[in-house]
């Protein structure tokens, strides 16, 4: 699958996308009433993922669900729909009822999606945005076994074995997929793509040996840290603070490459104004916890930087990417 990747366009599929997302969501009409969200969640609710278990997307699900499970005094169930680049689950709450019990962690593929197929499952104006969770760097992961134990190495590397190197993806389409067609456009390589339907399913051939390259979420941290794997950079513009011994891709050899990954809740586009707003300002609150804070941010994710409740732009003439402030300031 030879892709060309844009690079502002992979920018404004990153975190710039949220924004844009938001920007056409924005026109979708919604349903008012604050009496409809009385008594809601009367019921279990489910967060619809779209990959995997094990991975980053699930691990964020995961540590916002058990908070909102104690909020609501409701159990937040995680349900895995991987496949499709992320298309599968999004179709599938695209689809569901609109009464706030089914709701969508989506990631940058939404942005992406559109721009890589014929036609999707569903259409973006059957999703309503609730609130920007986090954004976060991926990562470049190489198994021990490698020869390469830095980016420029593992250049070196490829380079001698063209046409034989493989990097491996969450799926085809996703942001991680993208973020390798930039990587080899820009370093002048060749990989082929091999795509899993999530982060952990990959991780588990990668540490064996059987993929050259994974490039994935931010959970991955933890194996790069026990030594299972060998971490060789972060795509996003600046090091991570929690792993500062990982250069950036940029300053490890391949300038202007700068990919920046982000989570978001979402829900059916007819669902109620007032759950709507009952979803966020919970999920704000649930996110604002010291607990949930330290595992997201400091901990158990390595680097997903919270960003639940802040409003965001796309800034004009910097290349589409994203300037956030905080509500009300």
């Amino acid at each position: 699958m030879a892709i060309d990747i844009q690079r502002r366009g992979l920018l404004l599929g990153g975190a710039a996308g949220a924004w844009l997302l938001v920007a056409e969501f924005a026109l979708t009409p919604a349903t008012t009433g604050s009496a409809l969200a009385q008594g809601w969640p009367a019921h279990p609710v489910r967060i619809v993922v779209p990959y995997a278990p094990g991975g980053s997307t699930a691990t964020v699900a995961r540590i916002t669900a058990d908070r909102l499970s104690r909020i609501w005094g409701q159990q937040v169930v995680i349900e895995n729909k991987p496949g499709g680049g992320t298309n599968i689950a999004a179709a599938a709450v695209a689809g569901s009822d609109p009464d706030g019990y089914t709701i969508f962690i989506g990631s940058s593929s939404l942005a992406t999606s559109r721009l890589l197929y014929r036609s999707l499952p569903y259409a973006l104006s059957d999703l309503a945005p609730v609130t920007l969770v986090c954004t976060f760097p991926l990562l470049l992961l190489a198994p021990n076994s490698s020869p390469a134990s830095s980016v420029a190495e593992f250049i070196a590397f490829a380079k001698e074995k063209k046409g034989k190197v493989t990097f491996a993806s969450p799926g085809v389409g996703t942001v991680p997929h993208l973020a390798g067609e930039l990587f080899k456009q820009l370093a002048d390589i060749e990989m082929t793509h091999v795509p899993y339907r999530g982060d952990a399913p990959a991780l588990t051939d990668t540490i064996a040996g059987r993929i050259d390259l994974q490039i994935g979420g931010s959970a991955m941290i933890e194996q790069i840290r026990s030594g299972q794997v060998r971490g060789l950079a972060v795509t996003t513009a600046k090091r991570s603070r929690l792993a500062p011994e990982l250069p950036t891709v940029a300053e490890a050899g391949v300038p202007d490459f700068d990919v920046t990954g982000w989570f978001a809740f979402f829900v059916p586009a007819r669902t109620s104004r007032a759950i709507v707003e009952k979803i966020h300002i919970d999920t704000v609150t649930a996110l604002n916890d010291p607990t949930v804070k330290s595992n997201l941010e400091e901990h158990r994710h390595g680097g997903c930087r919270l960003d639940a409740g802040r409003t965001c732009r796309v800034a004009q003439g910097r290349n589409g990417k994203m300037e956030c402030r905080d509500q009300g300031g």
